[in-house]
Order: structure tokens, then sequence, then C-alpha cells
């Protein structure tokens, strides 16, 4: 029976029946781990999903959905098919479910269960899918763990072609890059996009501050991660630049912008090598930004103050 042909009363009787189900998982998953029959453990899925159809945010549910797969998984032929439905059944609850954190949280789990294939193609899939909310902080999470899942997987592929995966990870880093700028300037006042550019940020630091190792000469190597830093450091002060303005006080999302375009700048001059830290002293006009974090929002001063005290601190 379709559960759309219960009426309500029925339905939440019904789901107060399987939550209660639910409460005895226990006993049901010791006796389940013993048969180990599949047809089981697809039963309860499907008991789960009905469960997550009424209660889109019960952890129980989703935590049994975890235990299941986790219990199929190496027995299960059709295992990867499982995984692409549970995808699907995430994005299809956080249509209509915002900002659910339980189950972008699910998806995340899943990742680790995915091919490199299906990786790639969850990729492209939340790119559109995070384009058109770029408000939900936690579908740029899914994303971050399908990148980190796919720099994992093409740094093994090319174990023994470290400049080829170096062009990789490069390649890939400034596309995600260049789409989050996009999304900046289109959305204004996104707070989840500039996070987002943190995450990319720091990892692109650490694999540049890392990525030379290789490099016999210790002096090249330094020459080379500085310029690469302060050569990024030059993009992303542009970005700001062009973020930091508010053309009118009464627009809150130009406010916000500001807010976070400055807050991200501060942060970032943090991550950075100390020996790239002076080279950019003069460019970043780091009085201006607290100024500027002052106006806007003055209830934070205390944590605009601590930013800048660290800023300095760093350069010296």
């Amino acid at each position: 029976m379709n559960e759309n042909s219960y009426s309500d009363a029925e339905a939440l009787d019904l789901l107060e029946q399987l939550e209660h189900i639910l409460e005895f998982d226990s006993l049901m998953k010791l006796i389940m781990s013993k048969k180990q029959l599949l047809p089981m453990f697809m039963d309860e899925l499907r008991m789960s999903a009905l469960v997550l159809s009424y209660s889109p945010k019960s952890e129980r549910a989703w935590s049994h959905r975890r235990w299941v797969i986790t219990m199929i998984s190496g027995k299960c032929s059709t295992l990867q098919r499982i995984i692409e439905k549970e995808s699907e059944l995430v994005e299809n609850i956080a249509e209509k479910s915002k900002m659910n954190y339980r189950a972008w949280n699910h998806r995340c789990w899943l990742v680790s269960y995915m091919t490199s294939e299906q990786v790639l193609h969850e990729l492209k899939k939340s790119r559109n899918w995070s384009g058109l909310h770029v408000a939900d902080n936690s579908c740029f999470h899914y994303r971050q763990k399908l990148i980190l899942s796919n720099l994992e997987d093409l740094c093994q592929m090319q174990e023994n072609d470290y400049s080829g995966c170096n062009i990789e990870i490069h390649r890939g880093w400034k596309e995600e890059l260049d789409w989050n700028k996009a999304l900046i300037k289109r959305y204004v006042g996104r707070e989840a996009l500039w996070l987002h550019r943190r995450f990319l940020a720091l990892y692109w630091i650490r694999h540049t501050t890392t990525g030379h190792l290789s490099v016999s000469s210790q002096s090249k190597q330094k020459t080379g991660v500085d310029t690469d830093i302060n050569s990024f450091m030059d993009h992303e002060l542009f970005l700001v630049d062009s973020c930091s303005t508010i053309p009118d006080d009464d627009f809150e999302d130009f406010q916000a912008q500001a807010i976070h375009s400055a807050t991200y700048m501060l942060w970032l001059t943090r991550q950075i090598p100390k020996s790239c830290r002076i080279a950019i002293q003069e460019k970043l006009r780091a009085g201006e930004l607290t100024r500027l974090l002052r106006k806007t929002c003055p209830e934070r001063c205390s944590l605009w103050d601590y930013l800048a005290d660290s800023h300095c601190e760093g350069e010296n």
C-alpha cells in the first residue's frame, strides 16, 4: 500500500508504531545479525523509509539505516545500487525538509561506501543542487566530503606520478574556487558560500605547503611555496575588495556580504605561513577591515578586535 493512501490519523498511528519498534532495535538487531537474511534487511530499509516520510529528522530511523547498510556491505551484490538509492532518498527528503542536518549527515556517511565513479557522479549532481540551495551549509559539507574522497582516489591512482596528481588537484580546485566565486557574486550575503571557500582555501594552502616537498633544494621549495601563496592571496584580496562595498546601508544582504568577506580575509591571514604574511601586510589594510566590521556589526566588536589583534600578532 502506498503511504499516500493513509489518512493523517492512520499515518500518525503507524508512525508511532514503527518508532516504537525501533526503540527495541537492540534485540531486533541481535536476531537479524544471526539470521543474516538479505530480504529482512531490505524490509528494514523500507520500514525506516516510511518513518522518514513522516518524520524526516528522526535520528533513530537514520541510524537504523546505517546499521542495515553496514550489515549487508560485503554480502550484497547490489550494494552500490542501494547506496545510489540512499543518496537519492536524502536528496528527495532534503527538498521537502529544509536544513535537515541528520539527512545530510547520513549522506556524508554514505561516501565511504561509494565507488570512484559514484563519487564523481555525486559531485556533478551536488554542484547543481548546491547552486540552487546556497543557504544550506549541510549540502556544501557533503560536497566537501565528496571532494576529499575524489582527491584521495586520484592520488592513489597516480601514486607514481606526483606531478600529474598535482596538476589534477590544481585544476579541480581552481574550478571549484571559480564556481564558488561566481555564486558569491550572484547570491550576495550567503554565509554558507564563504564557509565553503574557507574549506577550499585551507586545503589549498595545506596542499601547497606540503606539495613542494619533492623539490631537492630547500630554498627553491620555500620560494615556490611563497610565490604560489602570494598569488593566491592577491586573488582573494581582489575578491574581498569587490565584496566589501556597501552601496545601500538599508540592504542587509550587502552588509552581510561585507562582514563575511572581511572575516574571511582576517581568518585567511592566520592560515598562511609566516613567511608570506609580511608580503601582504600593506595590501591587506587590516585596520580598514576592522573599521568596516565595527560599523556594520557593532554588537560583535570584541570578536573583531580579537581577529585584528591575532592578525597583528601574526605579523610580528
